[in-house]
């Protein structure tokens, strides 16, 4: 099911959406980092995770990347992302 941040009407802007509940870390930024690779510069991924250390995660790797985290949420006992691409450093 997808979490409160989608809506009906937002749900087709995602290229990706991915339910990474019940995986341990480092597992959900690891697939959200291959779901990455798969997708073109500007495009959007949304994702649900359980693991506590996806949100410290999904923030360094925003920082650090040329990626941006354009939401995150902890909604009950779900942490829920949404994550663009970036285009390739020149």
């Amino acid at each position: 099911m997808i979490g409160a941040i989608v809506s009906a009407e937002n749900r087709q802007i995602f290229t990706q959406q991915l339910d990474l509940k019940g995986l341990a870390c480092p597992l959900p930024l690891l697939k959200m980092k291959l779901a990455l690779k798969q997708i073109e510069p500007g495009q959007l991924i949304y994702v649900e995770t359980t693991d506590s250390g996806s949100w410290t995660d999904f923030h360094k790797f925003a920082e650090i990347t040329n990626n941006e985290l354009v939401t995150a949420e902890k909604v009950a006992d779900c942490y829920q992302f949404v994550i663009k691409k970036g285009s390739l450093p020149c």
